[in-house]
């Protein structure tokens, strides 16, 4: 069985932004060599999240107004009490994008198959930047043959 692994680097723009990684993975898995076997990402970030599903406009609009209506930013969160917490004083107000990363998904797992990852017609791989603009890595490992 072979290993490889390296991580992809974005920069993310403001706010909660859903970018699409899978042209990168498919990146990855070519310069890995293998041809079978699995693609396991992970987010490197307490406020970032990952998951498969389609990269469609408007239903990415409808996923940042779900996900914007269940934790909204201007909630009074206590993680957002930053002079009460032994913190940087220049830590972000940022309760509401940890826990929409804890309700989605830090990982995914991706068969791959003849060199290819086995996503569905419509299937993309995303990032869900919650706490944008920054600098976030994602860690792409790929095992098999």
């Amino acid at each position: 069985m072979n290993i490889y692994f390296n991580e992809v680097t974005l920069q993310t723009g403001d706010g909660l932004q859903i970018c699409n990684l899978t042209e990168s993975l498919t990146e990855e898995v070519k310069n890995s060599g293998i041809k079978a076997g699995m693609v396991n990402v992970i987010s490197r970030h307490t406020t970032t999240a990952l998951t498969v599903n389609e990269y469609e406009p408007r239903l990415l609009d409808d996923l940042r107004s779900f996900l914007q209506e269940i934790a909204p930013a201007d909630r009074p969160y206590k993680h957002n009490d930053i002079h009460l917490r032994d913190c940087h004083s220049d830590e972000p107000k940022n309760a509401h994008s940890h826990i929409l990363a804890m309700l989605l998904s830090s990982n995914e797992s991706i068969p791959l198959v003849n060199g290819r990852l086995l996503l569905g017609k419509w299937q993309s791989v995303l990032l869900f930047e919650l706490d944008g603009p920054k600098q976030r890595k994602v860690g792409v490992q790929i095992m098999g043959e």
